[in-house]
């Protein structure tokens, strides 16, 4: 099952890719040493890292060779062990398996989980056509486990996701966030040490532990845990009654602020300091020092996205920086240009009321007298087209032809969704909050784990490992093993593999054409699809040939639609543009299945071993039409659709980086969803929170479980789940359970010892970390343990504590029902 290879030598040299740790993937430049990551180093022509890169970077080659890989597809007997199987067989069970769900069903009981890790997305954005196929309407990723709260709070203000101008900001706020470990912007230490050492500029941050950024920070605000929402409403109450609004900002660009002044105005600061645990004057002098700057940003992370009231903490970090005009300047927040979306439907974004567009007499002339089954389909998917950038707005300024073809395709992308969830706005079972088109994790195993005639049948799970990632591991090991089908596809054989029925082996990020969608950058936007600098090991296949091969055992299109818009694709990007959008105009369900169809016709016209990125074409079709202005700005202009042509082609010839818009801080405001391009501040279900903070809870420990457990602390080697060998760690390497000197004297415990973690959920043995970073009651484990790693003679070792052994799918937030893994009560016990 796992095989060792010999290494063959594929010629030396340097190879320019990027690095899949994180958001930020910065460029890095790899010496090969046959398969070998001999050395790594950071790529300086790189448009957004410019030669930087975190140490964790440097130990990738421990992620792409190993005895974890995994070179043929597997299969679960009934006895429970594992066999091998070729892609044929495996492919032709799974996809007799997959039609009889369908058919017994319907597409909306096969769920879909994945999106592809940090690096890893044209896999998931190849899916969709596999959703599209089968008519799946649920799925969810990661971000559900994280940002749902954020999206929502940011769809209901403004309709978009912002970040900070953190270079030139005078004040950076970090509100749940330790950017020194877990980065998420470019070149993140050195900017650190730029402004500790700066006495003009001023760093505050929110946390309950003195983490790496608070101990260099002016300000470090060490509430307690699960005060935010009481520190966070404090300090916004102080902007309000010390009279530090910037009244002209709000006047301008802002509407509902009477409510949102009242509710502030009767907020007891006093009450709400000792209920934070932070000192009334400390919480007053930040606000000031925010109220008062010239430029400052904020940036929240899951320090806070995973902990109590995560949703209402969002909407009043947010208040910060809004109520104090930091929006559209140098050294503030902006709103961003995206090449493709996250998410899609259930955002939060507020109906409103607009000037007709030639999207809605597109609509209106589908929906007349005698129209088609096709046009009555396509009339009701045309207005989402305004749920990625600015399309409609920009469908205005193309030809009428183009118009013609285009917004079919759009709808029926967005049908099977770019980030969209089907429409659904509850989960079909327990009735879980959609946003963002995400199922709540902590919700997918009761989704499941029932006799409800709508439950889950069968589960798609796509370079993901919710077995380890989500909430209370054991409950959603057990859903697997009650789904009539599971299948996943990895690198590895995972925690979450080793519950699937089928496992097909992935060639890795560095095998085959990869990217991330993680494009969040102003004013140079910066999206870059990495070249494979290997080929993938034989066994392997990159996921978008895995996909194409089920769909045509699925026989979802026919054979001379592909034969026409191959032909076309011979003929030339313009004749390709023109055959595909009019065949998708006649036929609109070819839209849900356009990555499939753009693989099978247009990629056989780039390169071979970047085939999988032919569906970067219709996504850069999409982003020229979004932004037509910015797209131009990068150099890819002309009528049409010539720039998503131009951008679509420089992703593919340049190994690096590319720059796909450029802004200024004028174009900031277009990028506000609203008709009046205002930010519409008045939420009155969070508003109504915060009035009733005064008599909330704050306190979820008991006397049982005293303590606060951070399960899944970002340390500096823990990289989530993507390395499995824990040889990569040069410290910590068992992720020691971290407590404050006063539990530790209390409980007698030293550096080294044994202790027993016990949660409502599960137990763990640990070793003990005394650490000044800690307060009393908070204790913490890293992310990334407890992950099993064969070795060359088969064996299997491992480190550490799995986090999610001890997590609770009960305890999420009560609105977005993002997990409290950042907040588990918990005991701890000295083992003698």
């Amino acid at each position: 099952m796992w095989r060792s290879w010999r290494i063959s030598m594929v010629g030396p040299g340097s190879k320019t890719t990027a690095c899949v740790l994180c958001e930020c993937n910065c460029g890095i430049n790899i010496e090969l040493e046959g398969r070998r990551f001999a050395k790594i180093r950071g790529d300086k022509t790189h448009p957004a890292s410019e030669g930087y890169t975190c140490e964790k970077a440097l130990r990738l080659d421990l992620y792409q060779n190993g005895p974890h890989r995994i070179t043929s597809p597997l299969k679960r007997t009934d006895n429970g062990d594992y066999v091998e199987i070729d892609w044929d067989t495996a492919l032709d069970e799974i996809a007799t398996k997959l039609s009889r769900i369908k058919s017994a069903y319907g597409g909306r009981s096969i769920f879909f989980y994945g999106g592809g890790g940090q690096g890893n997305h044209l896999g998931s954005a190849n899916a969709l056509a596999l959703r599209g196929a089968l008519e799946s309407k649920y799925h969810s990723n990661a971000l559900a486990q994280e940002k749902t709260g954020e999206i929502w709070v940011d769809g209901r203000l403004y309709g978009g996701h912002t970040k900070g101008d953190f270079d030139n900001a005078e004040v950076l706020v970090f509100i749940g966030k330790n950017p020194w470990q877990s980065h998420s912007f470019p070149r993140a230490r050195p900017l650190l040490k730029q402004v500790a050492a700066d006495p003009a500029r001023s760093m505050i941050v929110v946390d309950p532990r003195v983490s790496e950024t608070a101990a260099m920070a002016d300000f470090h605000l060490q509430v307690a845990p699960g005060g935010d929402a009481w520190l966070i409403a404090a300090m916004v109450a102080v902007i309000v009654q010390e009279d530090l609004v910037d009244d002209a900002f709000v006047d301008t660009h802002t509407s509902g602020y009477g409510p949102v002044r009242d509710a502030f105005a009767a907020v007891d600061i006093a009450a709400f300091a000792l209920t934070c645990g932070v000192a009334e004057d400390q919480i007053r002098a930040a606000a000031r020092r925010i109220a008062t700057a010239e430029s400052v940003c904020v940036y929240e992370d899951l320090g806070i996205q995973q902990a109590p009231n995560s949703t209402l903490v969002s909407y009043l970090n947010k208040l910060l920086w809004i109520l104090t005009g930091n929006f559209g300047k140098p050294g503030t927040m902006f709103l961003h240009s995206s090449f493709a979306s996250l998410t899609g439907g259930g955002s939060g974004t507020n109906s409103v009321r607009r000037t007709p567009t030639r999207v809605d007499r597109a609509k209106k002339k589908a929906i007349g007298t005698g129209v088609t089954a096709a046009g009555r389909a396509l009339a009701f998917t045309i207005p989402r087209l305004s749920r990625i950038g600015r399309l409609t707005a920009a469908v205005e300024s193309v030809s009428s032809k183009a118009l013609d073809v285009m917004v079919p395709f759009a709808a029926g992308l967005l049908a099977s969704g770019v980030g969209a969830g089907g429409g659904e706005r509850v989960s079909p079972v327990t009735g879980a909050k959609i946003i963002g088109g995400l199922v709540p994790c902590n919700s997918i195993a009761d989704e499941v784990l029932t006799d409800h005639p709508d439950r889950f049948r069968a589960m798609w799970i796509d370079s993901s490992n919710p077995a380890h990632s989500i909430a209370d591991s054991k409950r959603f090991r057990q859903a697997m093993r009650a789904l009539e089908l599971s299948v996943v596809i990895d690198v590895a054989f995972t925690e979450t593999a080793r519950q699937a029925d089928y496992v097909l082996p992935a060639a890795s990020q560095f095998e085959k054409p990869e990217a991330t969608f993680f494009n969040f950058e102003f004013p140079k936007n910066v999206f870059h699809l990495r070249k494979p600098i290997l080929d993938p090991l034989p066994g392997t296949l990159p996921e978008p040939e895995i996909y194409a091969r089920l769909l045509r055992r699925l026989d979802v299109v026919d054979a001379a639609v592909l034969e026409r818009l191959r032909s076309a694709a011979q003929g030339g990007r313009d004749t390709f543009a023109t055959t595909f959008f009019a065949s998708v105009a006649a036929e609109p369900r070819l839209g849900a299945i356009a990555p499939f169809l753009l693989y099978e016709t247009l990629g056989q016209t780039l390169p071979p071993k970047l085939r999988g990125a032919a569906v970067l074409w219709g996504v850069s079709q999409m982003c020229a039409l979004s932004n037509p202005e910015a797209v131009a700005r990068s150099g890819y202009s002309g009528s049409g659709l010539t720039p998503g042509n131009k951008l679509f082609d420089s992703i593919i010839a340049t190994d690096t980086g590319v720059v796909f818009t450029t802004d200024t801080w004028d174009d900031v405001w277009d990028y506000v969803k609203r008709p009046d391009r205002r930010f519409t501040i008045d939420i009155d279900s969070l508003l109504t929170r915060v009035r009733e903070l005064g008599a909330a809870q704050s306190v979820w420990t008991t006397e049982e479980f005293p303590f606060v457990l951070a399960a899944g602390e970002r340390r500096s080697f823990t990289a989530n789940t993507i390395f499995r060998n824990p040889d990569w760690r040069r410290r910590d390497k068992n992720g020691n359970l971290r407590i404050s000197r006063e539990d530790a004297i209390a409980l007698a415990l030293s550096d080294g010892d044994s202790a027993r973690v016990v949660t409502q959920s599960g137990a763990a043995t640990v070793t003990i970390e005394v650490s000044d970073m800690m307060q009393a009651g908070n204790i913490a484990l890293p992310n990334g343990f407890g992950l099993d790693c064969p070795t060359e003679d088969g064996t299997l070792k491992s480190a550490g504590v799995s986090p999610n052994e001890l997590t609770s799918a009960g305890h999420k937030d009560d609105f977005a029902g993002t997990p409290w893994h950042k907040h588990v009560p918990a005991r701890l016990e000295a083992i003698r």
